[in-house]
């Protein structure tokens, strides 16, 4: 048995050391699947790694969306990025930004400032669900809990379902959930 486990332990230190490699001269770790951290200091954790091969996670989904730059430009803002890289699955509702222009002017300038982060955190947060329903799936609810601890009613109009008076417009899957694109902001109830 000792023969055995000395090559198994022989096999996967050269299995590891071809694998990795740190060049000592630059910050950046290169691996097998060839992923890359940010050298922004700013810019550390998940959200940074830049990975070709995995299912895109909800976040690059939004990156990549050119329908959902004022969204990413808030999820920067409020330094939410990690969050939604996370193992999942994660359900987001993610307006667009003719939603976010439908709000009264001067709303999203207001929210983006950095005195405003908190408040805005708990507003995007509001957009994300625990779990990984289907478009169907989601008529068979009346409410849905919130990451930000609140809830958001559910309805269902013409066999779709509504959520917080949004439309579904798209799903989109991700690696680590689902993206539902909306036609509008949702805005937590006020305590």
């Amino acid at each position: 048995m000792k023969p055995i486990l000395n090559f198994l332990l022989v096999v996967m230190l050269v299995c590891f050391g071809q694998s990795c490699k740190v060049d000592e001269n630059q910050t950046e770790l290169t691996t097998s699947n060839s992923l890359k951290e940010s050298n922004d200091p700013a810019k550390t954790g998940q959200a940074f790694i830049k990975d070709d091969e995995s299912k895109p996670t909800v976040l690059s989904i939004a990156i990549d969306s050119k329908e959902h730059s004022t969204l990413v430009a808030a999820v920067q803002a409020a330094n939410l990025e990690n969050a939604l890289v996370n193992a999942g699955p994660l359900m987001v509702f993610a307006p667009t930004n003719d939603a976010f222009e439908a709000l009264p002017e001067g709303t999203v300038e207001n929210l983006l400032k950095p005195e405003n982060k908190e408040v805005l955190a708990n507003i995007l947060k509001y957009h994300v669900t625990p779990g990984k329903y289907s478009e169907e799936f989601l008529t068979k609810f009346k409410q849905l809990g919130q990451a930000n601890n609140q809830y958001v009613n559910v309805e269902v109009v013409d066999g779709k379902p509504v959520i917080g008076g949004a439309h579904i417009l798209a799903s989109i899957e991700a690696g680590n959930g689902i993206v539902h694109v909306i036609d509008k902001v949702l805005l937590p109830p006020t305590e």
